[in-house]
């Protein structure tokens, strides 16, 4: 339990989607001493503090920021708060943050006791919950697009109809550190931290007590996607009704290379895209950062 006089510096993405109501928050609790910025700018501002040897760190965003963040504290004796800024908040849910009640959110925050949490890696870009390539990726880039003139849902659903329409797949070799090796031809690749739900009730969500490893789940073509579902349910960290179970191969490991026929492209990591070369190299990081929980 972390006891001190000094505020505690509070990184908040302006830009997340429920960043309105952490800036009120935080701005009220004289425990935090807030700073702006655009989430590009995350990872070097972590650095920062690092170097100044600040003990504990507060980040309120999106599970885009949060990746930023805990991947540029990873290996660190750094402690990462999480005050609930974006707008699904998967990561935060998952750490056991109050969502609807940001003094209780702050309390743990400034008083919590850190915990070692497990990262994966991706050609050295932090995953939290998720990482994808095919139909997603696509989804994503355009409903970013998209947003710049539509709200969030209205963008999500064009964006949904607009890939349901295009089916596209892309080829990939997959090759894990069990020794399984396979060529795909798939509309999407899946790659989830920590075992993954296979059943209908929650195809793609973590599964709680699962194992401890990268979970890949890669969607046979043809399939019968139901990827308008996006629209409406947007979930960012599973794939839960997207695909039926039984069109699905999956794969436990430490460690997957995935060569992607096409050469360089787009990735998405925890619902932002990021631009990838062939080969993509995923690994399993166990207890990579500090992460404060209740």
């Amino acid at each position: 339990m972390r006891r001190s006089n000094v505020a505690i510096p509070a990184l908040l993405n302006p830009g997340a989607g429920s960043a309105l109501r952490a800036r009120a928050a935080l701005n009220a609790d004289a425990r935090f001493r807030v700073v702006e910025l655009e989430p590009r700018h995350v990872a070097d501002a972590v650095r920062a503090e690092i170097g100044r040897g600040t003990p504990r760190l507060l980040i309120s965003g999106g599970d885009g920021t949060l990746s930023a963040a805990l991947g540029a504290a990873a290996g660190t004796a750094l402690e990462i708060a999480v005050f609930p800024g974006g707008t699904l908040n998967h990561f935060a849910r998952d750490a056991g943050i109050p969502l609807d009640d940001p003094a209780a959110a702050l309390d743990i925050a400034a008083t919590g006791t850190p915990r070692p949490v497990d990262l994966g890696n991706v050609n050295g870009h932090a995953i939290l919950n998720t990482s994808s390539l095919g139909l997603y990726t696509e989804f994503v880039r355009l409903r970013e697009h998209l947003e710049h003139r539509l709200t969030y849902r209205l963008a999500s659903v064009a964006a949904a109809v607009a890939v349901w329409r295009d089916r596209r797949v892309v080829d990939v070799d997959l090759d894990t550190a069990g020794g399984t090796r396979g060529r795909f031809r798939t509309p999407l690749l899946f790659v989830g931290i920590h075992e993954r739900i296979l059943g209908p009730a929650g195809l793609g969500m973590r599964r709680p007590g699962g194992a401890r490893a990268l979970h890949i789940l890669v969607v046979k073509a043809p399939a019968p996607l139901r990827i308008r579902r996006l629209a409406f349910e947007p979930r960012g960290r599973g794939i839960q009704g997207l695909v039926p179970e039984k069109a699905i191969e999956t794969y436990l490991t430490s460690n997957a290379t995935v060569e992607m026929a096409e050469g360089p492209g787009s990735i998405a990591i925890d619902g932002e895209l990021l631009p990838a070369a062939s080969p993509l190299r995923y690994e399993f990081v166990p207890g990579a950062v500090k992460v404060v929980h209740a």
